[in-house]
């Protein structure tokens, strides 16, 4: 009797993993579809940093700016692979947040939440300020003060996420498409120009801008290490259809189409769109004051060209501010109903939408609107400095909380998806080694880049001090869910 006891112990299953529950997760619609989901896995990959940065970098590093997208393109992906893993594993509007609670409990969580908010609350500043310079573009807006502009587009982009998820979708869709028809163009165009080599402004297009300008590394190879820095902060919204993935029917369906087609957009768009300009001119006739695709235009004399491409690189700062505020919203709920973020950020109004996060962005944002009455000329280049601690700092905590899943997967406490991350825990570690680097080369930078990093031990104590005045508030919510 006493073996057959023992038997029955030895050969009976295995309890099943229990699956974490998110707070966070409740109460939201599932109005995004598969067109917006799509739309805004493009427009996280596509932003100012293309159109805008590249004139500068392509002037620093020349034609090897494309290897510098590529390599952090490639990075990039494995981020939003690694969250599209956790998220067909279990779908949160949390996003990260959510999984670092479930792998590296409540600090882990508040971590992650406050360095997300550090990056889109300093963007947020850096969009305003973008838009408004962009609009002094036209003379109507010449007279107008930077910080009034500033204003005016906060106001607009908050209105639109207020609302619901549906008129957020609505204008993220609109603007991705903007930016992706204003890309397709430039391609045909550059490829027709560099196939007939039809003169621009004097130069005729083809392999000998690069040849006959220092090739690839025209100024060594150090330049090009030291832009990977501004290009990561060209990918910085990749994360965002995670968030999302919350908030859409049919997440396992529609995320690792989404996710999947990031890479070739980012090989087609960014890589390609680098490596037209290099060919359609020389490096040297680029600069950091002007979008390099106006550039191209204004030596071809196209009439208008400069006006179009002005509104496109609005539109993409308008894409970014309209991300940042929906995506923040998200995270502060779930750090608000865990006791890590004020009690106000996880409120919902009728429309489902986490009002008292996406206002406590915005109220950020009026700081901003201030910053650009004081300093017009230098409140860009403040909040990018923050911002970029801020990508680091959440792209490390999605490959931490990668790395603690597979681990969790390989003892047996929870099941992978047949959606993966590639080559885990390899992939985990190389990206978290790639990220210091690109933390070293900051430093090695000097001017800015070293001010940046600088930073750091102010950011590390604001988080521990802020653990200490609401872990009393985390413990008590912990205890009474329990």
């Amino acid at each position: 009797m006493s073996d057959l006891s023992d038997r029955t112990l030895t050969e009976a299953p295995a309890p099943a993993p229990t699956r974490h529950v998110d707070a966070g997760d409740e109460g939201y619609s599932k109005d995004l579809k598969s067109r917006h989901i799509n739309m805004i896995a493009i427009g996280g990959a596509i932003g100012t940093g293309l159109f805008l940065g590249a004139g500068g970098r392509l002037a620093g590093a020349g034609p090897s700016l494309a290897i510098a997208y590529a390599v952090c393109g490639v990075f990039a992906f494995f981020v939003v692979r690694a969250l599209g893993e956790l998220v067909l594993y279990r779908p949160s509007s949390g996003a990260f947040v959510s999984y670092a609670r479930e792998f590296m409990g409540e600090k882990g969580a508040y971590t992650a939440g406050w360095l997300y908010f550090l990056n889109w609350s300093t963007t947020t500043v850096a969009d305003i300020t973008a838009a408004a310079t962009y609009a002094h573009f036209w003379s109507m807006f010449t007279d107008v003060p930077q910080w009034v502009l500033a204003f005016i587009a906060l106001a607009i982009v908050l209105t639109a996420n207020l609302i619901s998820v549906k008129y957020f979708g609505e204008m993220e869709f609109w603007f991705s498409l903007v930016k992706v028809a204003a890309l397709v163009v430039f391609l045909i165009v550059g490829v027709w120009l560099v196939a007939t080599s039809h003169d621009i402004g004097g130069n005729t297009p083809g392999l000998a801008n690069i040849t006959d300008n220092g090739g690839l590394f025209p100024s060594g190879v150090l330049p090009m290490l030291l832009v990977i820095q501004g290009v990561v902060f060209a990918y910085a919204s990749v994360e965002l259809c995670g968030v999302a993935a919350g908030e859409t029917e049919n997440p396992e369906k529609i995320m690792p189409k989404a996710i999947n087609s990031i890479m070739w957009r980012v090989g087609l768009f960014y890589v390609g769109s680098v490596v037209l300009l290099a060919l359609l001119l020389p490096y040297t006739a680029y600069s950091s004051d002007q979008s390099p695709f106006v550039t191209v235009f204004d030596k071809l004399g196209v009439p208008g060209a400069a006006g179009v491409m002005n509104l496109v690189v609005l539109t993409a700062a308008l894409s970014s501010l309209n991300s940042g505020l929906y995506s923040t919203g998200r995270i502060l709920r779930s750090m608000s109903l865990a006791g890590s973020a004020p009690k106000f950020t996880g409120v919902m109004n009728k429309g489902k939408v986490p009002y008292g996060g996406v206002l406590f962005t915005a109220a950020f944002g009026v700081a901003g609107v201030g910053l650009n009455y004081w300093m017009p000329g230098e409140a860009f280049e403040i909040v990018l400095n923050l911002a970029s601690i801020g990508i680091l700092g959440t792209w490390a905590m999605v490959m931490i909380c990668s790395l603690f899943f597979w681990r969790r997967a390989q003892n047996g406490l929870v099941e992978r998806p047949a959606y993966r991350l590639p080559w885990a825990p390899y992939t985990q570690i190389v990206t978290l080694g790639f990220l210091l680097t690109v933390l070293i080369l900051m430093w090695s930078d000097g001017g800015v880049g070293r001010t940046t990093v600088m930073f750091l031990p102010a950011i590390a104590a604001a988080l521990v001090g802020g653990w200490f005045l609401v872990r009393g508030r985390v413990a008590e919510l912990a205890a009474s869910r329990d």
